[in-house]
């Protein structure tokens, strides 16, 4: 063989191995995940939770994941809990 048809398979060996990594995840067993994410969906639908996005202070936002990962919560729990806290707290100071 001559040296250039050496090289020549050597490069079609390289692409075919940088072409076989296999089939990505969301074909493969991880295709269900989207579903998962679904179902977590409608029975947050079916609880009455709305999805609420805010801004707020990196700081703040910092305490709150604190106190979550202190209580072994999710920030979702931790949020409401606070809001709820704070309206009726101004609820009562406006009495």
């Amino acid at each position: 063989m001559i040296r250039t048809d050496l090289e020549k398979n050597k490069g079609l060996k390289i692409n075919g191995s940088v072409n076989s990594f296999g089939t990505p995840g969301r074909f493969g067993k991880d295709a269900g995940s989207v579903l998962e994410r679904r179902e977590q969906r409608k029975l947050d639908q079916a609880l009455g939770l709305v999805p609420f996005a805010v801004k707020i202070d990196a700081g703040l936002a910092n305490q709150i994941r604190a106190l979550a990962q202190a209580r072994q919560t999710g920030l979702s729990e931790v949020a409401a809990e606070l809001l709820q806290r704070g309206l009726e707290n101004q609820a009562i100071t406006k009495r």
